[in-house]
């Protein structure tokens, strides 16, 4: 019992002595800094790009390609027109070319007209004394130097040009009247040269009786010129 109560002494004596020890002699330990970095904690890590370790696999071309021999031209080669390559012929401006009449020609017309006033109208006649109507067209033509067949109003009509809008009173544009039974020469928009049954070779005004009886015009084309 004296002995057990001796060693409980000695240990306490022990602890208290190396606790006295421990707190006047406390150890050292390294200090930890804690380091802030810079990057915003949202910015994703960059990542280095592991060099290409894959034997099969191509590197990324970073140079400019050069084409030896080409100095800043297209490498292919536009053959391609922006034109069409069959032109197409504007009908219309054709036309318009072989009806226009020279204004000597016009001359030369009027002329073989007024040479013709007054002669009588005979059916059938071609002349030099006496016209019908379509022997008259045919002849003053003749003389300007349009050499067209001797024919009927109607056939004059189904061969020759037609004209419409304001060349329809051209001078020497051909208008056909009464059902195509009548035939005469367009003077100007207000009348016309033909040789009439009652009055033979002479002028007449549109207004009135003739405006109503006006079935078309043509144009004889300077295909006939001699």
């Amino acid at each position: 019992m004296i002995l057990r109560k001796g060693l409980y002494l000695v240990f306490c004596v022990v602890f208290l002595s190396v606790a006295a020890y421990t707190q006047q002699n406390p150890p050292t330990r390294p200090r930890v800094v804690k380091t802030t970095s810079s990057q915003p904690v949202n910015q994703p890590q960059t990542t280095q790009t592991k060099p290409n370790t894959n034997p099969n696999q191509r590197p990324t071309l970073t140079n400019n390609i050069i084409v030896v021999g080409q100095s800043n031209q297209p490498l292919v080669k536009n053959t391609g027109s922006t034109k069409p390559t069959t032109a197409v012929t504007n009908s219309t401006s054709t036309n318009s070319a072989r009806l226009n009449y020279s204004s000597i020609f016009n001359q030369n017309l009027y002329s073989a007209i007024q040479s013709k006033i007054g002669l009588p109208y005979r059916y059938g006649s071609n002349g030099p004394n006496s016209y019908d109507c379509s022997s008259f067209v045919w002849k003053v033509f003749e003389m300007a130097g349009l050499s067209i067949t001797r024919s009927s109003a109607r056939s004059y009509y189904s061969t020759f040009e037609p004209v419409y809008g304001d060349d329809r009173y051209k001078f020497g544009t051909l208008v056909f009247l009464n059902k195509l039974g009548h035939v005469g020469i367009v003077a100007d928009a207000n009348g016309f040269y033909h040789a009439s049954s009652s009055k033979g070779i002479t002028y007449s005004k549109f207004a009135g009786y003739w405006e109503k009886r006006v079935v078309g015009f043509r144009k004889i084309p300077t295909d006939y010129v001699k």
